[in-house]
């Protein structure tokens, strides 16, 4: 079958057409890959960067974000048919730990990550347990069933820092961020203002829900500008999504004391922090966010999409043909596109 995997200690990926297809255990789904999306993980792999560098074994086949239909089933497989639509969760656990057996399995201690610990999705086929098949619905496109990995990861910070009827500061407006907006607008935020340094996202951000959108390239004012727009308090809710240090500090400081802070974007070093001004004399809830709850945050997606409410369309830029994975790639990290699919048809 066709693959992308890391080849080598160093930049980039390689394309085959002869890796073997992957072994089927008895409660084991073989699914045959439709659109792949490319998300920041799939960057850092490329990059090898010192985390890409500790953490991925060489010859593995990468990628997590996927819809495919079913190719076959294990012996031992009873809810999944051949010839159904589908996706996974890329989160892979036993489901016998404590946090799995408590509600918490996406961050059970033996998780195994798609396309990070075991052979990922930028292939013809994968193969994943029957426990993370997500039933595609009849109404979702591919391109939307595609990014629900993504998508999930905004609803599971949206809906745990509970932004009904609130202000709410998203701080960094990449693919996640943007999707951000647009769950947090359809789950009755009151208003919606958002940070970062590209001006055409923070454009995209209003357009998909924003009130305001501030350049923190020219980090003077924009703390003052949001606290005199919320009574001189700050906002009920921060989702941070970027993972700058600066922009972690200018965040809580936008935050009102006893509000709620959601923390998603990863920081690529240890960050020092002013835990007395920002979190304890303040006051406020802070929520560290890992992807997605199982299986709360795939209903949650499912029917906001269904709800017609949210707005993916301009975030989802390019789709490429597989062979052209090194376009698709380059458009993902140079900022040209925001959320690139990679088509195996």
């Amino acid at each position: 079958m066709r693959a992308l995997y890391k080849h080598h200690a160093g930049e980039g990926l390689a394309f085959t057409s002869d890796r073997p297809v992957p072994e089927l255990g008895p409660r084991d789904v073989l699914i045959r890959v439709k659109k792949a999306g490319i998300c920041g993980t799939d960057r850092h792999i490329w990059q090898w960067d010192d985390w890409a560098a500790g953490r991925i074994p060489i010859g593995i086949v990468t990628g997590h974000e996927f819809v495919g239909v079913v190719e076959k089933v294990g012996d031992a497989v009873t809810l999944v048919r051949p010839g159904q639509r589908v996706s996974a969760e890329g989160h892979i656990t036993k489901g016998v730990d404590y946090l799995s057996r408590t509600g918490n399995a996406h961050i059970a201690s033996d998780t195994q990550i798609l396309g990070v610990d075991r052979d990922g999705i930028f292939a013809d086929l994968v193969s994943v347990p029957e426990e993370n098949v997500w039933p595609v619905h009849e109404e979702i496109p591919d391109k939307i069933a595609a990014i629900f990995d993504p998508l999930g990861n905004a609803v599971h910070t949206v809906m745990e820092a509970g932004v009904s009827a609130k202000s709410v500061l998203i701080s960094g407006v990449g693919i996640i961020g943007l999707m951000a907006v647009t769950v947090a607008r359809a789950a009755g935020a009151s208003r919606i203002f958002c940070t970062d340094i590209n001006p055409p996202r923070l454009k995209l951000a209003k357009k998909l829900g924003a009130v305001e959108a501030f350049d923190v390239s020219d980090p003077n004012g924009w703390v003052k500008e949001i606290k005199d727009a919320t009574r001189g308090e700050g906002v009920d809710v921060l989702l941070e999504m970027s993972g700058f240090p600066q922009a972690i500090d200018q965040g809580f400081r936008a935050l009102r004391n006893g509000g709620t802070a959601a923390l998603l974007g990863l920081p690529a070093k240890p960050v020092e922090f002013d835990l007395n001004a920002n979190v304890i004399f303040k006051g406020c809830t802070v929520l560290g966010i890992n992807g997605r709850r199982m299986w709360e945050t795939w209903y949650q997606m499912e029917e906001l999409v269904l709800s017609r409410r949210l707005e993916l369309d301009e975030i989802i830029t390019h789709e490429f043909p597989i062979e052209r994975y090194e376009e698709a790639f380059e458009t993902m990290m140079s900022g040209e596109g925001i959320k690139v699919l990679m088509d195996f048809a």
